[in-house]
């Protein structure tokens, strides 16, 4: 009678690219026989199978080998590339524990005469990765996001991350405190209250706000004909040095009745205007 002792069971992260998923494990197993001698250089019959959550548990994917030893009886595979009319990339590994059942014909063929099992421990990890991934990352396009906080205005190209305004308004403020009054879960909406990163959008920011502002309006506060501060700032007066004034910095506002921004002087930090803050994700 032959034996068969594994001695290792270890997932290798190959792929075609170093961002794609791996879908195989590489395995290998030294065969002996009942003396204790080496099957070298000999076709060996193997049979995979991954199964869930016991020993003699369901049998969610199988697949045959038929591997050739190397002169030291090692016999190496790649589960999930044997032959086989299951689908590796669909074993959702979150429902285990799973465990490896490999049988074996010395022979070279199906008379599988050698079994043992092991439990996969860390190895389906990178796997499970994917599924984690795919069940964890919708993909967002423009519009009212309630579990995001409020108006996703602004989306990546694969729709996974982006900017989101909020429905209402924080206030009104100076250009110095208004990162204080955005930070105050009280001036938020029910959905924005359930995050704190929100902060004063860019120029760039509120005027894509502003190209959206009736669909906008449609699920929250109106804005009206109201001036919003940017976190964009701008230079002051550069004559104030030869007229003997006070040189005072500013920054853009964008008003939501006409479209237009301004970073006029006139209008220091110091001035009040309304806030409508936003978040990425």
């Amino acid at each position: 009678m032959k034996r068969l002792y594994t001695i290792i069971v270890a997932i290798l992260l190959s792929a075609t690219s170093f961002a794609q998923v791996p879908e195989k494990m590489s395995y290998q197993a030294v065969v002996r026989d009942a003396a204790g001698e080496l099957v070298s250089d000999t076709a060996v019959g193997m049979q995979i199978s991954i199964l869930q959550n016991t020993t003699t548990g369901t049998a969610v994917y199988v697949e045959i080998h038929t591997p050739t030893s190397n002169e030291n009886g090692l016999v190496s595979i790649e589960i999930g590339m044997g032959t086989t009319s299951d689908d590796f990339s669909t074993i959702d590994w979150s429902t285990g524990p799973y465990f490896i059942k490999t049988e074996t014909d010395p022979t070279g063929g199906s008379n599988y005469t050698i079994s043992g099992t092991s439990q996969l421990m860390s190895v389906p990890f990178a796997l499970h990765a994917k599924v984690a991934e795919s069940v964890s990352s919708p993909v967002y396009s423009t519009g009212y996001s309630p579990e995001l906080g409020g108006y996703v205005f602004m989306v990546s190209a694969d729709g996974k991350h982006g900017l989101v305004c909020e429905t209402i308004d924080q206030g009104y403020s100076s250009w110095y405190n208004a990162q204080n009054v955005i930070s105050n879960p009280s001036n938020h909406s029910e959905n924005g209250q359930n995050y704190t990163d929100w902060r004063v959008p860019t120029r760039y920011e509120l005027a894509q706000m502003y190209s959206l502002k009736t669909d906008i309006e449609a699920v929250g506060d109106a804005f009206g004909t109201k001036t919003y501060w940017t976190s964009t700032q701008s230079p002051g007066d550069s004559n104030a040095y030869m007229t003997g004034g006070v040189y005072e910095e500013t920054a853009w506002r964008q008003n939501f009745s006409s479209g237009i921004q301004y970073n006029s002087y006139a209008f220091t930090l110091n001035e009040v205007f309304f806030l409508r803050s936003v978040r990425e994700f």
